[in-house]
């Protein structure tokens, strides 16, 4: 213990650090996966998109260079331990896509929306959280580890780096920087990026971020007394965690995830503030709310398949260079897309 707190108070207190600066990224930054998804299709610019590939590169920096010194084990990381199931990947990330751009937001930007007295999207998260969990440890698990038993990839290997390392024997973390310094010089190659220092920036913070979570997370595994496990942020089941800590601390206590919800909460109010666009909003169609009720149920079910998140999967997963993150990625873009599309062309639920 440190300062007197337990090691779950760590944990939480590590994950409200990097959750204030997710929270900030996301109200100052316009840090937002759906917004950036819209800017592609239907802006014709990328540059949002890049702060997004600028967050994964130089998050993927920041870890490898964290196993490198010994301050990271990635085989202790979920998604390391967890089966790998392409399938499961694919599908949880269509539908948590689609899911997405019904709801109008993933469970991050919900977030950061409820930070800015947004209570349409506070219906959002909380329906997300206990969809998550029915599928997590709720009525559908059992149907979900069926599933999983027989998608499963039997491989030791969970990374690419991993998979290069095997192949030219070379270390798998010096081909993790490489990739990685690949990914940022990509995201950076672009004049009009560079020339918007405010997204060079806030792409930055959101990537230290997530270091943050490994590097915290990490060594409270080290040297605390619990048999805690390492992870970053991630915006799904953390959701559930919350809910279950507010309802009764003692079915579900401190954890990272509850820290890092509270977090992106405290940041997003906080930025809503300094930029002075704090209101209160309701939804006052019922059409509406059936949308984003049902896009909440899609990604509360596709991000627990895909094991995470645009947050989850799309950086932290994707910082270690994980086999199912660009699938899940590509996945989670393609849903998004679709949805996008029905909605513009006039599908509803009327």
């Amino acid at each position: 213990m440190l300062f007197g707190l337990s090691d779950a108070g760590l944990l939480a207190l590590i994950g409200l650090g990097g959750g204030v600066s997710l929270g900030l990224a996301a109200r100052l930054g316009r840090f937002c996966t759906l917004g950036a998804i819209e800017d592609v299709l239907y802006q014709g610019s990328a540059l949002r998109l890049r702060m997004w590939v600028l967050a994964i590169g130089l998050a993927g920096l920041g870890s490898f260079g964290l196993v490198a010194v010994g301050a990271l084990d990635p085989a202790q990381t979920i998604y390391h331990l967890s089966p790998w199931s392409p399938t499961f990947g694919i599908l949880g990330g269509l539908m948590f896509g689609y899911g997405m751009s019904l709801a109008g937001n993933c469970g991050f930007g919900a977030l950061a929306r409820i930070g800015g007295g947004d209570l349409r999207s506070f219906v959002i998260v909380l329906v997300m959280g206990i969809s998550a969990y029915v599928m997590l440890s709720g009525p559908l698990a059992q149907p979900r580890i069926a599933g999983l038993s027989m998608t499963e990839v039997p491989t030791d290997l969970r990374s690419y780096p991993q998979l290069v390392s095997r192949a030219t024997g070379i270390s798998p973390v010096w081909i993790g920087l490489l990739i990685s310094a690949a990914i940022t010089g990509f995201a950076l190659w672009s004049r009009p990026f560079l020339n918007n220092p405010k997204m060079v920036f806030w792409g930055t913070v959101v990537g230290c971020a997530i270091i943050s979570g490994w590097a915290g997370t990490q060594w409270v595994a080290d040297t605390g007394f619990s048999s805690l496990a390492v992870n970053s942020h991630s915006f799904t089941a953390p959701l559930g965690e919350t809910l279950l800590f507010l309802m009764t601390s003692s079915g579900g206590g401190l954890t990272f995830g509850v820290g890092s919800v509270t977090g992106v909460l405290a940041g997003a109010f906080i930025g809503s503030l300094i930029k002075g666009h704090f209101r209160w909003e309701a939804c006052e169609d019922p059409r509406e709310l059936r949308r984003q009720v049902l896009g909440a149920i899609f990604m509360g079910f596709g991000a627990v398949l895909a094991i995470g998140c645009t947050i989850g999967q799309g950086i932290s997963a994707f910082s270690l260079l994980t086999l199912n993150a660009p699938i899940v990625f590509a996945s989670i873009f393609a849903g998004a897309a679709l949805g996008l599309r029905q909605l513009i062309t006039g599908f509803s639920f009327s």
